[in-house]
């Protein structure tokens, strides 16, 4: 996996256009919902743009005489009832808005768990799991927070740039005329700022991605770092990223927040020459009553810089937002694993694994496998033995069609495993890994996770062969303890568990990856009596450092650079005094090897 900052490209976004077009399309499925939403905003904001309206007739009516308390009475009661109305639209808006962003973050979280499992295993080596995790919580919730708050308010704020230059046409089109000029102004500004800050929100939600898969690497392996006196390198690494986040968040914060004062500067600007154009035309037209009109007008101008305002807050929303947007997208758009075709399936499965003149590499013109060939019978103990490189692991990978292989065949019992679905192929095995996975909840529910139709009593029969069983009844609750981070297990004993893990799935073939370099040396004897149990009758296949576990296979194959340098028992390799005796009598002193 690259460094964190590197081969990442920040320096520019992506089309801003498809990124909006993609969010909006999510709303799909809730255009009903949507459209009732917007028609309250709609019908909340007409209500509010018509109240000074009904309040210039009401003091016109004060000022002019004869007074009529009775019209003043009916304006007011209907000033009263429209407001009520409009608080009444503007909650259902909001609520419906409210519970429609939470769908479509809720869908969201679930596309992207489901393209989790459909993504090949080589996605999850070229990125951090932090990023991902920022792409499920961060960018997810920045995209329900502006479907929430930004949608309505862009609607709420576009019916008032249109109707309430509609309602000032009905005072005075000349001083209408004179107000209109802040959308030009006001929209060309938004649009330059938008162009210009948009890259540095991109960088943004990047960077915070690269941050979160730090924290993510670096806290889950907290004693490494301890133990290798890595604290002030992690520090480094975290303090340059997060400088990174720093600067792109004050670009853009700073470049966003320069609307609304650049808005409200013109707004002012526009409401000084309204004073002063409204009082020359009142003075020149003798005419007391326009005052009432000019007041009005001075209150739609209020109310007009607040939608002009409000866009510019609802772009730099929705900038972060397009660049959320973008992320997931990236992310779901992502090739997924290609989907099997074929469905054979062996009738009565005996465990003959062929591979046939296989090439592999990662990369296309790097290969680490070249033209290997080797068959397993039934029910043989295959151990894989070399140096770290040498491919060991690939092999099981390709085994497991984790990965698929460039050329060649991969045959059990003579049925190519591209010719069977890759679930069907990985039920055949069981797998027992370095990596002690288990997840948190009861020891039965782990032990079970590869057989949930398993009784209770092969459950118990297979702890005991795994030597499990004695210490799991220490443990308070037994099979029902919740096991958790902080649970006192050690790593031997949560790899006992998933040797035991293994028993109860019962598959026809066995895969043990350094399955027992967690455990000590009295551990590993009994665990190497459970395993000859558990491989009697089964095709095994075990990769291993610590040779004195494997002394006792069929076959070692010896691997060096991708390709078999040596293969035979342990006495045969021995006896060649070759690359494997190298190995062995680098691990145990040379005298004891020669009494055995």
């Amino acid at each position: 996996m690259p460094p964190f900052g590197k081969n990442m490209s920040v320096d520019k976004s992506k089309d801003f256009k498809k990124s909006m077009k993609y969010l909006f399309k999510s709303l799909k499925s809730f255009r009903l919902l949507v459209v009732i939403s917007l028609l309250m905003a709609i019908a909340g904001t007409v209500l509010s743009i018509l109240g000074p309206y009904i309040l210039n007739n009401m003091m016109k009516e004060i000022i002019e005489p004869p007074f009529n308390f009775d019209i003043i009475t009916r304006y007011g009661l209907t000033l009263v009832i429209m407001y009520v109305f409009a608080f009444g639209f503007s909650y259902i808006q909001n609520f419906i808005m409210s519970k429609v962003a939470a769908k479509v973050s809720e869908k969201f979280r679930e596309q992207i768990t489901e393209k989790i499992n459909k993504l090949p295993l080589s996605y999850f080596d070229h990125n951090s799991y932090g990023d991902l995790l920022s792409r499920m919580t961060n960018d997810v919730d920045l995209i329900g927070q502006t479907l929430n708050n930004s949608l309505s308010s862009f609607i709420t704020s576009t019916t008032m740039i249109i109707g309430i230059p509609v309602m000032m046409f009905t005072i005075s089109w000349e001083l209408t005329l004179f107000s209109l000029i802040e959308i030009p102004l006001a929209l060309g500004l938004i649009s330059i700022i938008v162009k210009f800050s948009q890259k540095y929100f991109v960088r943004q939600q990047k960077y915070l991605g690269e941050i979160d898969g730090h924290i993510e690497e670096i806290y889950s392996a907290h004693n490494v770092v301890k133990a290798f006196n890595g604290e002030q390198k992690a520090i480094s690494e975290f303090d340059d990223i997060n400088f990174n986040l720093k600067i792109s968040a004050k670009k853009s914060q700073f470049l966003s927040a320069l609307m609304m004062p650049t808005i409200n500067f013109i707004g002012n600007l526009i409401y000084v020459g309204i004073c002063v154009i409204g009082a020359f035309i009142a003075i020149s037209n003798n005419n007391l009553l326009f005052i009432t009109s000019i007041i009005t007008f001075i209150t739609y101008i209020r109310l007009f810089n607040q939608p002009i305002s409000q866009l510019g807050t609802i772009f730099s929303t929705l900038q972060s937002s397009a660049a959320a947007s973008e992320r997931v997208m990236e992310f779901l758009q992502e090739r997924n694993e290609p989907d099997d075709t074929n469905d054979k399936k062996i009738k009565n499965v005996k465990g003959n694994v062929e591979f046939k003149n296989v090439y592999f590499g990662y990369e296309k013109d790097k290969t680490i496998i070249n033209n290997f060939s080797f068959i397993a019978k039934p029910g043989q103990k295959i151990a894989i033995v070399g140096p770290t490189g040498a491919g060991k692991t690939t092999l099981v990978n390709l085994l497991m069609r984790f990965y698929e292989v460039n050329s060649g065949e991969i045959l059990v019992d003579g049925v190519n495993t591209k010719d069977m679905k890759k679930q069907y192929v990985r039920s055949l095995f069981g797998m027992v890994l370095q990596d002690t996975w288990l997840f948190e909840g009861t020891i039965r529910d782990n032990l079970k996770y590869g057989n949930p139709n398993a009784t209770d009593q092969q459950m118990i029969e297979a702890c005991k062969m795994a030597n499990v069983h004695h210490f799991i009844t220490t443990l308070p609750g037994n099979y029902d303890m919740i096991i958790k981070e902080d649970s006192m297990v050690s790593q031997g004993q949560k790899q006992l568990l998933t040797i035991a893990r293994a028993m109860i799935q019962n598959s026809p073939m066995l895969i043990l990856d350094e399955a027992t370099s967690s455990v000590d040396t009295r551990t590993e004897v009994l665990i190497q009596t459970a395993m000859d149990r558990l491989t009697k009758g089964r095709t095994s296949f075990v990769i291993a450092h610590r040779l004195s576990t494997i002394r006792n296979a069929d076959q070692i194959i010896v691997m060096a650079n991708g390709e078999i340098v040596e293969h035979g028992t342990h006495k045969q390799l021995m006896n060649k005094n070759g690359f494997y005796a190298s190995l062995y009598t680098s691990q145990f002193d040379e005298n004891k090897d020669k009494k055995e």
